[in-house]
């Protein structure tokens, strides 16, 4: 084990957040590629690769308004990049090349976590852009899921050029995990430690034992069906509820209760808190523990006195919460106008993640570049289309105007493109999150 409280000083502990390119990786300018269906006629698309590895496309709009917006996807992805991979993003983001903007998206240069990797890629991209097919009038950077995170610190580190003149005009975050990483995963290794006192299977009795905020022992595997199979054991996740067992109804009953996700969500945590955290603590923390759960009080069981004398309990290494501070955490400088769009009842990054956001900003003294809207919704990935719309039009309107724009403002620029889309706007104007 390294000296990591030497290495958190020194900023060196995040292993490979500034991790050259494979050996395998060759730059590929972009190339001409076919349009996913979902784009409108006349889309132009083409797709490359960056000195770094990290496989992108672009999307061009036949009726393009001058404005190019460089996403950030979310994940983030453990798997190997591959070439086709941001033709998903692209799809989801369809609707701004349909709005007339022009997109582009890569993966990251690797698969697993690196917030500050990944916002050097997502800049990377915008520069590759620019190279390739001129700089646009403007552009716009957008984060989606952790890819809010990547972009929120991307807009932090890059939006002004060392020459002063700025990269971004604005920023956009959809469903973002703004809370940073030292608060923005607490809750998946409390739902480890939770899921572990009442199933007492991930891990078996009969199967190596080890601290739970690992997620799993140094180069083990463990694939997401899996862990479905573990969950299903033990609560019967997909039965109807007359047929789990009082065994299995207690224990989920207790671990949604207790943690705060949605029985439609339990799985996915429960993966993220098993791959994601062995990827973050084996390669990216050499080993160390960045979560805590020494002075939690669990609440909201049949029993909450036996839980919380029976939890696995675990301290945090300051220096590898420094080291993921440093890496995934967000100061609040915001330099270009941010527009923010969340669901109240997301079930994947719940939607408190703002309220920390629009405090980090608030203490930097920044709170002016700053407009979050909230739907009434309960997704997480691609809410109402209208609604993105209305992000783009009132984002426009800021940059023209200098006027920042709220809730209403919003609202009422999604109602001229509901009916296009088919769809309602659900933004709730009176909605404030809470930590």
């Amino acid at each position: 084990m390294r000296d990591l409280s030497t290495l958190a000083v020194a900023g060196l502990m995040w292993i490979g957040a500034g991790v050259s390119a494979p050996a395998s990786a060759q730059a590929i300018a972009p190339e001409p590629a076919d349009c996913p269906d979902s784009l409108p006629d006349g889309t132009t698309c083409s797709s490359g690769r960056s000195a770094d590895g990290a496989w992108f496309w672009t999307a061009w709009p036949r009726d393009w308004n001058g404005t190019l917006i460089v996403h950030a996807h979310g994940g983030p992805r453990t798997g190997e990049p591959q070439r086709a991979d941001p033709v998903e993003d692209l799809e989801r983001s369809s609707v701004m090349v349909s709005e007339g903007y022009a997109w582009a998206g890569s993966t990251y240069r690797r698969g697993g976590y690196g917030v500050r990797m990944a916002a050097a890629d997502t800049d990377d991209l915008r520069q590759i852009v620019w190279d390739a097919f001129g700089k646009p009038r403007r552009t716009l950077l957008h984060g989606q899921s952790w890819g809010g995170n990547v972009a929120a610190k991307a807009a932090e580190l890059y939006a002004v050029s060392a020459d002063g003149e700025r990269n971004y005009d604005g920023v956009i975050l959809t469903s973002g995990l703004l809370a940073g990483g030292t608060r923005g995963y607490i809750f998946r290794s409390d739902l480890r430690a939770v899921y572990q006192f009442y199933c007492h299977n991930h891990p078996r009795p009969t199967e190596t034992q080890y601290p739970l905020w690992q997620g799993l022992p140094e180069g083990a595997a463990m694939p997401r069906a899996d862990i479905a199979a573990r969950v299903e054991d033990c609560t019967g996740l997909s039965l109807r509820p007359e047929a789990r067992t009082r065994a299995q109804a207690d224990a989920l009953r207790n671990i949604l209760s207790v943690v705060g996700v949605t029985a439609d969500s339990l799985v996915a945590h429960l993966a993220w808190g098993t791959n994601l955290f062995q990827d973050m603590v084996w390669k990216r923390l050499d080993g160390a523990n960045p979560f805590s759960n020494a002075g939690t009080t669990y609440q909201g069981s049949d029993d909450d006195v036996a839980l919380n004398q029976g939890v696995e309990r675990f301290e945090a290494d300051p220096a590898a919460v420094a080291a993921l501070a440093y890496d995934a955490d967000l100061t609040g400088n915001i330099v270009l106008p941010t527009l923010t769009l969340h669901a109240r009842y997301d079930p994947t990054v719940f939607v408190s993640h703002e309220a920390a956001y629009a405090q980090t900003v608030a203490d930097a003294g920044r709170s002016n570049l700053l407009s979050q809207v909230f739907t009434t919704e309960a997704l997480h990935s691609q809410l109402s289309i209208p609604q993105y719309a209305g992000l783009l039009i009132a984002m426009t309107r800021w940059l023209d105007t200098g006027e920042k724009p709220d809730a209403e403002d919003v609202l009422e620029a999604c109602r001229t493109r509901a009916e296009a889309y088919d769809q309602s706007c659900l933004i709730d104007p009176d909605f404030v999150p809470s930590l």
